[in-house]
């Protein structure tokens, strides 16, 4: 018995250990990909595919599949071995030289690397260049544009390749330009080996994105190059002199249609693709006065950053809105154009109920199908519940003597709409009394402003609304730069002699608002909380104002530590 038992544990050990090692090896199953420097190319062309494995010590693929479609010219191999904090990677990469052996659709299949497979990739082979193509002799140049009718401001494709059958030692290539046209070159040139009917020749390619900026004919001129070349032959080239080659493209001609009559007003975005999302997702439901951010990306395929228009939303009811400025730039994959923008807008509730984050549409003109398209983000509905109970409390502080219990009105229940009329009705005469007492405060201020060193201003200061904004705005966007400055600005309303937030911590009653001035500081000198996390903190524990101490008047920030970057007048 005890020997059957022996036998039924060591299977179940041998069993765990497998399964153990079979989970192991999914988790460090090594990446693999592979691709071609170009999904596009004409017949008698070379192209080069790359495998890249980060497995170390990884074996040679099989290519022998690959002479199927291609001749295989070569095959080149290299690794790099990276060492950071005592761990060792390794990434080889194989590099093949292919000629197709006909035109059309050439889909490479998967190769097996190790334990991994890449993915099938697919190439477009077009028939080989013309006769009248192949009469350049040893050097020629081509230059081509897509498409040669474009709508204006579409990005047109202009591409330049320059054969030459020797070596050059330097040359020069000229910048297409033409009146109503913009250039702007795109990626980096591509050199490559081509055969031109019976002969071989070494290709530069150059690709360029043209805008045209008004309707009608352009005529894009003829490109020029001029090089120079050694000749073993030219008794001159001994002394390092070598012969000098040109070679000129044909013109090019483009057809800029105007605006189609179908367009509606707005910005004419004539793009191949557009592309209109949200960065994340906003919660279901907050509080009122929590932040709620709504980042909205903008990318159209063929267009630039400043062609696409500013994205803006109407400020919705019952909420306070933040924009950001926004984040654009233009970027290229070496044949297209690719323009965004990004902007950020903070919304802040100022009411419970149930908040409509307004949508946005984008008209755009599809290019591939001549048609209008439509691009939109539809609204989105959040659920804001009242303020939390601190927040609440927060609110009734920030007067300079506290109120009774007695004199406070009761908060009414949702449900009871005639209460809640009498409860505004009451503090709209409150707020009205205490803004003339404000406005006497201050005209008494003026008055006896060079009043005797025992009376001090803070006693009279007006308060101001707009650095409180500042902060709740800066608190919504994360920006606690702006939210120290603005939260400084703010007491100094207030309290005249308070100049960094060391003096102010002093003097504030509440532990809480205290406490969030220190992890501020810590978090922008010293790397700690996420901006987002403090701001949103530091928004609910200042929403309701301001808690100064009681005995605020014989309380100075001289006697506290200074701010390690105080601010400057």
């Amino acid at each position: 018995m005890n020997a059957l038992a022996l036998r039924w544990c060591t299977r179940l050990v041998l069993t765990l250990i497998m399964l153990a090692a079979a989970a192991a090896w999914a988790d460090d199953k090594p990446a693999v990909r592979a691709w071609l420097d170009r999904d596009s190319m004409h017949l008698g062309e070379t192209v080069t595919l790359n495998v890249e494995t980060d497995a170390v010590g990884a074996a040679q693929p099989d290519f022998s599949a690959l002479a199927k479609d291609f001749n295989v010219l070569g095959t080149q191999s290299g690794q790099q071995v990276n060492i950071s904090n005592g761990a060792r990677s390794a990434k080889t990469l194989w590099a093949i030289g292919l000629e197709p052996k006909h035109d059309g659709a050439i889909t490479i299949a998967p190769l097996q690397v190790g334990g991994a497979q890449t993915a099938p990739i697919r190439l477009t082979v077009l028939p080989a260049p013309t006769a009248a193509q192949q009469a350049g002799g040893d050097i020629f140049l081509e230059a081509s544009a897509e498409p040669l009718d474009p709508y204006v401001q579409q990005q047109v494709r202009y591409t330049v390749k320059l054969y030459f059958a020797f070596d050059l030692t330097d040359g020069n290539l000229a910048e297409p330009k033409a009146d109503g046209l913009t250039a702007q070159r795109l990626g980096q040139d591509k050199s490559y080996v081509a055969t031109v009917g019976t002969r071989r020749y070494h290709v530069l390619e150059r690709h360029y994105a043209l805008t045209p900026e008004r309707s009608g004919a352009i005529d894009i001129p003829a490109l020029a190059f001029r090089g120079t070349v050694l000749d073993a032959a030219d008794p001159a080239a001994f002394f390092g002199r070598g012969r000098s080659v040109s070679a000129r493209s044909d013109a090019v001609h483009l057809d800029v249609r105007a605006k189609p009559a179908t367009w509606t007003d707005g910005a004419w975005l004539p793009a191949a693709s557009l592309l209109l999302k949200d960065e994340g997702e906003p919660p279901s439901q907050v509080h009122v006065g929590e932040p709620i951010t709504r980042t909205i990306r903008l990318q159209a395929q063929g267009l630039g950053y400043e062609q696409l228009p500013e994205l803006e939303l109407a400020a919705p009811q019952g909420a306070e809105i933040y924009p950001d400025k926004a984040d654009t730039r233009t970027r290229d994959d070496g044949e297209w154009l690719y323009g965004e923008r990004v902007r950020k807008f903070a919304f802040v509730p100022h009411r419970a109920g149930t908040l409509t984050v307004p949508g946005i549409s984008v008209h755009w003109w599809d290019t591939g199908h001549d048609r209008i398209e439509t691009a939109t983000l539809p609204p989105r509905t959040i659920t804001v519940l009242p303020a939390a109970q601190g927040a609440a409390a927060g609110a009734s502080a920030t007067a300079v003597a506290p109120v009774s219990a007695a004199a406070a009105p009761a908060v009414a229940p949702a449900s009871e709409p005639d209460l809640h009329v009498r409860l505004w009705k009451m503090l709209a005469a409150t707020a009205c009394v205490l803004w003339l007492a404000t406005l006497a405060a201050w005209w008494l201020s003026r008055r006896f402003a060079r009043a005797p060193a025992g009376v001090t201003r803070d006693t009279v200061a007006p308060a101001s609304t707009v650095p409180r904004a500042d902060f709740l705005r800066a608190c919504a966007l994360g920006d606690l730069a702006g939210a120290e400055r603005a939260l400084v600005a703010w007491a100094r309303n207030e309290r005249s002699d308070v100049h960094n937030l060391g003096q102010l911590a002093v003097r504030l009653a509440d532990p809480a608002q205290r406490e969030l001035l220190a992890e501020l500081q810590r978090t922008r000198y010293a790397g700690g909380e996420t901006a987002d996390g403090i701001a949103a903190r530091l928004q609910r524990a200042f929403r309701g104002g301001l808690r100064w101490r009681v005995d605020d008047v014989g309380v100075r920030g001289d006697d506290a530590l200074p701010a390690l970057y105080p601010e400057r007048d």
